[in-house]
């Protein structure tokens, strides 16, 4: 890991190899999986299939 940093000293970005920034994603992508699920958990409601959504974000132009 290295460290960028600006003409005082500061520290202003840093660069890891890309190896490690994937592994930050991916944890990344999980750990808005698992909040998307106890949200959905939270939600009340009747069960919408899949089809059904898709098609619904097809009406409004937000899917192809």
């Amino acid at each position: 890991m290295q460290y960028l940093v600006d003409d005082r000293g500061q520290r202003t970005a840093v660069v890891i190899p890309i190896e490690e920034y994937e592994e930050l994603i991916e944890a990344a992508e999980q750990r808005d999986d698992i909040r998307y699920l106890e949200r959905a958990k939270k939600v009340r409601g009747k069960p919408v299939p899949l089809e059904e959504v898709e098609a619904r974000l097809r009406a409004e132009g937000k899917l192809r």
